[in-house]
């Protein structure tokens, strides 16, 4: 910035003829004129420059175009030779992000010492910018200082980005009389701060991008495990089920099928003859939720389906299937519980085995009450060795059976309150007696649990309900 000395006040000396100082005025007065438009010219400069590196923020979609500027413009707005922006990166260290120097040598000057620090930062000092960053900035500024000449002026500013310093902006110049004055201390800061909301904006769109594509494989991960769940219940002959999976993320860790214990046979008989072969009917639930507990599912699914053909019992099916997850769920630090039965339409009898899951509630038809299915037997994934029991029971015609997952008996109001067992057990047991299909049972079900949540509760987890009624 050009300084044109201030002209001496008129001095009315008598000595002086009018018209000299008539033509005195006049200078003093073009004086300041040029002075004047001097700085309105230095004003609209500054104002042009910054509207440009404001126009860039709003139009450059790749960050670096825009740091490419950066230097540029915070010493065009200083009036410096050249500039320099230092940025840390994730892994806590320090890189050149860009130099713009008009003057070649005073630029490779200056691009020498900068790599110099930053290399000794880097390697002798460790990961500096996990340490506080005022003694970050101190550093930079003296080992800067230091490898530069005495003749080059060198002045830095942070680049904060939500109130953390990611970088700093320095302008250097070789200038004699170049003076860091607070005006150009607060244009370098304007520049600084445009650069920070261009990092920032940047930050927020790739976490947005990195968000939409794990929303699209959420979507995935819940299509295909709503593909690999029963689409309809199975026509089993005496019998009615009805059931249903709600899941508290998109994709949950709830189990639920059906597996004839012939379908490696499947489409070889005739549909009544299918209705009368014995039917799997299985329940189970990975510890967790979301993406992890999907997995492990859909990988028990797959197990469990292959299992079932080797024809054995269901104590037996358990234990095999616990000896052959085990390894990936020891791995994965989560267990399975499950409730597996067979179903025979023949004999109206169902054999079932427990792994630790919660047990079926059985409302009789001829004494209206409830008691539950179960057996002794460990999670799946706890201990390789675990040992599983066999029970069978025989059921008679308007028997229902209720097989559920702890989503309903965990569900949570908004004053912390548990639905508990009991209030299933009540609801269930009002549903066998006043209620005719299983359909309807479930869907009392859950419009039960879900008004003792409310709308306000925000605790929820899978639940899933399989409700079968014989004939």
């Amino acid at each position: 910035m050009t300084v044109i000395p201030f002209p001496q006040p008129f001095s009315n000396n008598s000595n002086q003829s009018p018209n000299s100082s008539l033509e005195g005025e006049k200078s003093s007065v073009m004086v300041l004129k040029e002075l004047i438009y001097s700085l309105q010219k230095e004003q609209t400069k500054i104002q042009d420059l910054l509207s440009s590196l404001g126009f860039a923020l709003r139009s450059f979609s790749n960050l670096n175009q825009f740091l490419e500027l950066t230097p540029l413009m915070a010493a065009r707005v200083t009036d410096a030779v050249g500039g320099s922006l230092i940025l840390y990166d994730d892994e806590d260290r320090v890189r050149l992000e860009q130099i713009h120097c008009q003057n070649h040598e005073l630029g490779r000057e200056v691009r020498r010492a900068l790599e110099k620090v930053i290399y000794n930062l880097n390697t002798t000092t460790g990961k500096i910018v996990s340490q506080s960053s005022s003694l970050v900035a101190n550093l930079l500024d003296e080992s800067i200082v230091r490898e530069l000449s005495s003749k080059t002026k060198v002045y830095g500013t942070p680049v904060i980005v939500k109130n953390v310093e990611q970088g700093r902006l320095y302008v250097f110049s070789n200038e004699r009389d170049y003076e860091w004055t607070p005006t150009r201390r607060k244009l370098v800061q304007l520049v600084a701060d445009q650069t920070a909301v261009a990092i920032a904006n940047h930050d927020l769109t790739v976490k947005l991008r990195s968000k939409e594509r794990q929303d699209r494989e959420l979507e995935i991960a819940s299509e295909i495990q709503v593909r690999l769940l029963p689409t309809e219940c199975p026509q089993i002959q005496g019998v009615k089920i009805a059931a249903k999976c709600q899941t508290a993320n998109r994709v949950g860790g709830d189990y639920y099928d059906f597996i004839p214990t012939n379908y490696d046979q499947i489409g070889q008989h005739e549909p009544k003859e299918a209705s009368l072969v014995p039917w799997s009917i299985v329940i189970g639930d990975v510890m967790g939720k979301g993406v992890p507990a999907g997995l492990i599912m859909t990988m028990t699914r797959g197990m469990l389906r292959a299992e079932v053909l080797n024809r054995h019992s269901p104590a037996r099916i358990m234990q095999h299937l616990n000896r052959v997850m085990y390894a990936d769920l020891e791995n994965s630090h989560r267990f399975v519980s499950m409730f597996y039965s067979e179903y025979n339409p023949q004999t109206r009898q169902l054999s079932f085995t427990n792994a630790a899951h919660n047990p079926p509630l059985w409302w009789t038809a001829s004494s209206q009450k409830l008691q539950k299915l179960d057996t002794w037997g460990m999670l799946i994934g706890l201990d390789m060795e675990s040992e599983y029991e066999d029970d069978t029971v025989t059921l008679n015609s308007g028997d229902i059976i209720m097989y559920y997952t702890d989503g309903f008996t965990d569900a949570v109001n908004a004053n912390g309150d548990r639905f508990d067992e009991e209030n299933l057990r009540d609801a269930f047991q009002w549903g066998c007696e006043n209620l005719s299909t299983t359909d309807e049972i479930l869907e009392y079900l859950f419009e039960r649990v879900e008004k003792f949540m409310g709308q306000s509760s925000s605790s929820k987890d899978d639940m899933t309900l399989i409700i079968m009624k014989v004939c």
